[in-house]
């Protein structure tokens, strides 16, 4: 509040003019400007802040400065901080010292004297103009935008110490047609030299989307809801109806622990790969595979897609076209450099953690960074540490040998302690924590993968995690495009089930008087058996009609996000899908890309929305 009161950096620059200037005086408003208080104090924002005087920082008396001089602000440090009331810590948290507090109101003497209650309401007022003045966004307009920052569980960005990123799909993102579609060929070209006849099949994205299932014994991809029941399903390249579905899985539930016959669909590298098992196992049906090949089953099969693709990433083919034209693959984000130098600035430290090695990891971040940072920066400026071939999840779970980097040529050393600065190959977390001297929920991990990164991140350090979803845009916009569509749906479901309430009434009727009881009311009972009859063939006519037009709509629900599939976030009109669960279950904070933390500050207080056993009573529909 007070970066967006009190004016202290210059305006924010549009890349690559962005400078480093001083900043100039900062312009006072609101609460500010009616304390006059003297322009010295008015500065004291970034003096406070000034890493040259470190005790100030961490909250700490300090004898740099004279009486005159001391910063209006302290941050509560580690050694200080408790929890708030939301259960989050306070680290971070900035705080007016003791010693100035009669100009700040603190002891009831200035203006700002009275009920907290009418002084919050007028600043807040006063706030949101001045945000819209300023051209800048409030954070609850923010989040109801595709660009905006999801929260599942409640997150102070304050008491993070350390930023850590993956590296592929969430700092850099890459076409998905151009990148998995040459994925998808060279797995391809593999699975031709086993033998396999291919040269009909071609690359089609649309099949899939993340957060689906491979059944590799039966040869489908299903879609879960959040319980695990499986909801639609794809056996080879088509979709199944809902009686077939209801046979297959009627008594089977998707338990991801299984990975003998589960394959999650964590991240868009899985795209090729599921859509090469699924136009296989066509040919599979088709008796297409050759008898040399030896008898095959669908997970024998399965093994050989993998196989094949696994060769395309591990033979280099792949990665070398992508560093030759890194333009034709990655798709560029100016504003993604100068989130990461915000975060910066507020004292982040922030790390690279990768799979992938140096010589590519330097390629693509040189591509997708240097040119829009300023000064001359290069991307290895903005991180504190770099790790390559991390070999992510173990990374997470066991200690691997560390080497260090050493030249541009990627020459590695054997070294058994990272410091701050250097970049590195292998290693452990908590090789990173002790080096960092930090742990657990003073790191905030950013990836795309909800095992390798965000589940095994949390699961094994209970570092806080967020979780990179470029797909999240897409959806937002066409559940805009759709809204029209669900208003009309859900109306007809709720006229049916206000008919349907009185249908079961009059039959709940019915059903007493023939057992010569009285019927709910006075009313009921005094109806005689022809108008009850009656009452109730009206009223299933009118169900039945309605159906005729619920379930089109119902089937076409979601088909602007993709029409086999429907929604990301949900399986069915109501229900969330197995991808929301485990975004749930394991991200902090989830969107569709870093670059959307520059719409925030790095001082942000995520909350998580309310829930309520009750809100989850009142949207059980109601039964017929």
């Amino acid at each position: 509040l007070v970066r967006r009161i009190c004016l202290c950096f210059p305006p924010r620059l549009p890349p690559p003019q962005r400078s480093r200037v001083p900043p100039p005086q900062p312009r006072c408003l609101g609460v500010w400007a009616r304390l006059r208080l003297p322009s010295s104090a008015l500065s004291l924002r970034c003096r406070a802040l000034d890493a040259s005087k470190p005790s100030a920082v961490r909250g700490e008396p300090s004898e740099e400065y004279d009486d005159d001089e001391e910063p209006y602000f302290s941050v509560t440090s580690s050694r200080l901080s408790e929890v708030d009331y939301l259960g989050e810590s306070t680290k971070g948290d900035l705080n007016v010292r003791r010693r100035h507090l009669d100009a700040l109101g603190g002891n009831g003497k200035s203006t700002l004297h009275g009920p907290i209650e009418e002084i919050a309401w007028k600043e807040a007022r006063q706030a949101e103009t001045l945000l819209s003045d300023l051209g800048i966004a409030d954070p609850l307009t923010v989040r109801n935008s595709p660009r905006g920052i999801f929260c599942t569980r409640t997150l102070n960005l304050r008491s993070i110490s350390v930023i850590g990123y993956d590296m592929d799909y969430t700092l850099i993102h890459y076409n998905v047609m151009a990148w998995e579609g040459r994925a998808y060929d060279y797995g391809m070209a593999n699975l031709k030299s086993m033998g396999f006849l291919v040269d009909d099949l071609e690359f089609d994205p649309d099949l899939v989307i993340r957060g689906l299932i491979m059944d590799k014994v039966k040869g489908n991809l299903v879609k879960a809801d959040r319980f695990g029941y499986i909801k639609r399903v794809m056996h080879g390249t088509q979709m199944l109806p809902t009686r077939a579905v209801s046979e297959i899985y009627g008594r089977e539930l998707v338990d991801l622990r299984k990975e003998d016959t589960w394959e999650f669909l964590n991240t868009l590298f899985s795209v090729s790969e599921a859509v090469m098992f699924m136009q296989m196992v066509d040919k599979l049906d088709q008796g297409l595979v050759p008898a040399e090949l030896g008898p095959l089953d669908y997970k024998g099969l399965y093994n050989a897609v993998s196989k094949a693709l696994f060769r395309a990433h591990v033979e280099g083919q792949l990665k070398r076209e992508i560093m030759a034209e890194p333009e034709r693959f990655v798709e560029p984000d100016p504003e993604l450099p100068l989130a990461l130098l915000d975060q910066k600035e507020a004292g982040k430290r922030l790390l690279l953690i990768t799979n992938s090695d140096y010589h590519y990891t330097n390629k693509m971040m040189n591509h997708a960074f240097n040119r829009f940072l300023p000064n001359d920066m290069g991307w290895r400026d903005l991180f504190e540490m770099v790790i390559v071939s991390a070999r992510k999840p173990e990374f997470f779970q066991i200690s691997h040998p560390l080497y260090e980097v050493v030249t541009d040529d990627g020459l590695l050393r054997p070294c058994f302690k990272a410091n701050s600065g250097g970049l590195y190959s292998g290693g452990s977390a908590q090789m990173v924590e002790k080096s960092l001297d930090i742990h657990g929920d003073e790191i905030l991990y950013v990836g795309d993968h909800i095992f390798t990164d965000v589940s095994q991140s949390k699961v094994h350090l209970r570092w806080r995690t967020a979780l990179i979803c470029r797909e999240l845009e897409d959806e937002f916009d066409a559940l805009i495009k759709s809204h029209a569509q669900k208003e009309k749906l859900v109306t007809l479901i709720q006229q049916k089930e206000i008919v349907g309430d009185l249908f079961n009434q009059l039959r709940l009727a019915l059903q007493r008087r023939t057992n010569s009881r009285p019927a709910q009311t006075l009313a009921a009972t005094c109806m005689n058996d022809q108008e009850l009859t009656e009452s109730m063939q009206k009223l299933l006519i009118v169900m039945q009609r309605l159906d005729e037009k619920i379930v089109p709509l119902l089937e076409s629900d979601g088909e602007l996000f993709n029409k086999r599939w429907g929604w990301l976030s949900r399986a069915g009109l109501w229900d969330k899908s197995h991808l929301t669960r485990q975004i749930e279950k394991y991200a902090d904070i989830y969107t569709s890309r870093v670059s959307n933390f520059l719409h925030y500050t790095p001082f942000m207080y995520f909350r998580s929305q309310e829930q309520r056993m009750t809100q989850s009573l009142l949207q059980m529909p109601r039964n017929m």
